[in-house]
């Protein structure tokens, strides 16, 4: 029978919560376990407190034969280590972005404005062409 140390995933969704097992390589990941040695919370923001193994039995089990998963023994290491790190800080907030100010809509002197400059501009174009037609009958 080849016994491994791995993570059996307990919690809600989107809620992780680890234990870490003594379990038969051919036993489901959430199957029934030979013995729990430990949990594992990612949760936890002090990354020192995630992991509680006992680790006097993570030794036993390994001297009998029992083999690591890749993250169990990588936590390991950390617990035996004392090598956490540290959590990163959260970005700066930053305030938010206010919008353009409105453009003025035309009031109703702009258009008042703009219908005596057509009125001007249609003045001498009249001009124009009475003056074109007088010197064509000369």
């Amino acid at each position: 029978m080849a016994v491994r140390i791995r993570m059996k995933r307990l919690g809600r969704r989107h809620r992780p919560f680890f234990r870490i097992c003594v379990m038969d390589q051919r036993k489901q990941r959430d199957g029934k376990a030979i013995e729990d040695i430990g949990t594992y919370d990612p949760m936890i923001r002090d990354k020192s407190q995630r992991v509680s193994l006992n680790m006097e039995r993570v030794d036993y089990w390994i001297s009998v034969g029992a083999q690591p998963s890749e993250n169990v023994k990588a936590l390991i290491r950390k617990v035996k280590l004392n090598k956490f790190g540290s959590v990163k800080a959260p970005p700066p907030l930053t305030p938010p972005k206010e919008p353009p100010p409105p453009e003025p809509e035309p009031t109703a002197e702009a258009e008042t404005t703009e219908e005596s400059a057509a009125a001007t501009d249609e003045a001498p174009a009249e001009e124009a062409a009475e003056t074109v037609e007088e010197s064509a009958a000369e």
